[in-house]
């Protein structure tokens, strides 16, 4: 059995969909379908959530926008305007949501809302697929992937889900199954969310579950690149990694995979491959079990909307363990993922993913304790396998904050 992972270029129209019957079509055998939402409509869904959330009336209009979209691609699959009854629904269901009063916890809205993405378009190509007579059963992901109630970055139960994902997943009488990536489902039947860009680690926890042969994710570039295409020229493709240093650089910010992808396949010796659904005959990059050491050209990785901030005791103490302790704690509270750090003798300095509601509250809680120098919208720059030439390449003509290197990598973060 195999699991392939469309991503959302890859569904975002009609053509591209008739793309992945062929690439299906390449492939005998047992397999399921992860797929994420059609092209931006993560995006789209997004501002839908934050306008209902403040209740802004302007909500409507952003989702008109999302139901045109959408009916547009089954317009041009069908080859005529017709309604689709079970994407209507899903559509209702969004329609209900947002007549009513949003709760306290935009966290727990946003997976309500964001989540029908993947719902539409897995029920649009599932239906679709079993018009063409490539037939298939949708399966609904909350009702095998388990999580706990941490709504944005949920938590999968592992043994609960695997024993529902062994009973759903047969293989008895359909050998090709539809699912959702990026969600799942409570104890209680509420939707959450795996984290953004969540769909590639669906696809590994199924793999891993139901215990896959391989896993294949398909996208618009030929495999994972040394650096992003759209920003810096003469680009090349990496053939292989290995698991260890895929997780180095997808924690480092790489969006061709998401960070936590790799451990449950790794666990299993699953190889994982990355392939062009535009180029599907070409090999593209495969991430398995190395016994050798890889020697890489530079592998530039860019995060943007970084935060930085620098921390000196109010009293001029050290920095002590139980000083840096109490900092993570409190950025644990605000679910803050910290990228970078650096210490002095007097001065913590940390890097981290800027939060969508700001740092204003962080930077008042740790004014009690510390002096607080602060800078946003910076960028965070990874280079694994780094020569001079890459460094100074990356660092021309821009404000250096913090630079760090080690044997194989060199960080920094600049404006």
């Amino acid at each position: 059995m195999k699991v392939f992972k469309f991503g959302g270029a890859s569904v975002s129209s009609a053509e591209a969909v008739r793309n992945s019957v062929n690439i299906l079509r390449m492939h005998t055998g047992n397999k399921v379908l992860v797929i994420s939402a059609m092209g931006k409509t993560t995006n789209a869904l997004e501002i839908v959530a934050r306008k209902y959330f403040n209740q802004d009336l302007e909500m409507w209009t952003a989702f008109q926008e999302v139901k045109e979209y959408h009916q547009g691609v089954i317009t041009e699959l069908w080859e005529e305007s017709i309604e689709l009854p079970e994407v209507e629904k899903l559509f209702g269901l969004i329609s209900n949501r947002i007549k009513g009063e949003p709760s306290l916890n935009f966290d727990y809205e946003y997976d309500q809302i964001v989540s029908f993405g993947e719902l539409i378009s897995t029920q649009i190509i599932s239906l679709y697929f079993n018009k063409i007579g490539l037939k298939n059963r949708w399966i609904d992901a909350r009702n095998c992937l388990k999580t706990d109630d941490q709504y944005r970055e949920a938590d999968i139960n592992w043994e609960l889900s695997a024993r529902l994902a062994k009973r759903i997943f047969t293989f008895e009488t359909d050998d090709l199954y539809i699912t959702q990536g990026f969600i799942g489902g409570t104890l209680t039947n509420q939707t959450t969310t795996l984290g953004r860009e969540g769909s590639d680690y669906t696809a590994a926890i199924l793999a891993n579950l139901l215990d896959a042969e391989e896993v294949s994710i398909w996208k618009n570039v030929p495999g994972i690149m040394n650096a992003d295409p759209d920003y810096f020229a003469g680009t090349q493709k990496l053939d292989e990694l290995s698991y260890k240093e895929a997780i180095e650089l997808s924690y480092s910010g790489a969006k061709v995979i998401h960070p936590k992808t790799i451990k449950p396949l790794q666990n299993k010796n699953i190889p994982l491959f990355v392939k062009s659904f535009l180029e599907p005959e070409k090999e593209g990059t495969i991430i398995h079990a190395l016994e050798h050491s890889l020697e890489l050209v530079p592998v530039i990785i860019v995060k943007n909307h970084m935060a930085l901030i620098s921390l000196t005791p109010n009293d001029f103490s050290f920095i002590s363990i139980n000083s840096v302790s109490d900092v993570f704690s409190l950025f644990a509270n605000y679910r803050l993922k910290v990228g970078l750090i650096q210490q002095s003798a007097i001065d913590l300095s940390l890097a981290f993913d800027e939060p969508e509601q700001g740092i204003e509250s962080l930077i008042n809680q740790l004014h009690v304790k510390f002096e607080v120098k602060y800078n946003t919208g910076l960028d965070m720059v990874t280079i694994r396998y780094y020569t001079p030439e890459a460094v100074a390449q990356i660092a021309d003509g821009r404000t250096i904050y913090i630079e760090q290197k080690s044997r194989r990598t060199a960080r920094m973060l600049l404006k």
